[in-house]
């Protein structure tokens, strides 16, 4: 099932909220913050934020809903907030994550809104 998307706001709110699972489904590259977009003022992560590369869900629903569960690493029916750089990955992403049983959701700014909040938390493999 997918739910509405996140705001900026609410996910920065509800960062580290037990339960809820934050996947990033950017590149490698732009995951560790080695990648920068150059219309974003910095590099990085959303903080808690686990690396599921969108390629690598999409191989996995084609396994199944439970292929998709063995990758994110949650139970059917947690909710699930993906992002990317812009929301449009993510979007996708949120489709895959509904069919595997997720309570999905996008975080339509991403890392283009996140970014350019200098108060809000990163982190980079850098």
């Amino acid at each position: 099932m997918s739910d509405g998307p996140v705001s900026t706001v609410e996910l920065a709110e509800r960062l580290g909220e037990e339960g809820l699972v934050l996947i990033d489904v950017r590149t490698s590259g732009e995951y560790a913050g080695l990648s920068v977009a150059p219309c974003d003022p910095r590099p990085g992560r959303i903080p808690g934020a686990r690396h599921v590369g969108l390629d690598e869900l999409f191989d996995a629903g084609a396994g199944g809903p439970d292929a998709v569960r063995a990758l994110v690493g949650a139970d059917a029916g947690a909710e699930v907030i993906a992002y990317c750089h812009s929301g449009s990955r993510s979007a996708a992403a949120v489709q895959v994550l509904a069919a595997a049983g997720y309570r999905a959701r996008n975080y339509e700014g991403s890392w283009h809104a996140w970014s350019r909040h200098p108060e809000l938390p990163a982190e980079t493999d850098a």
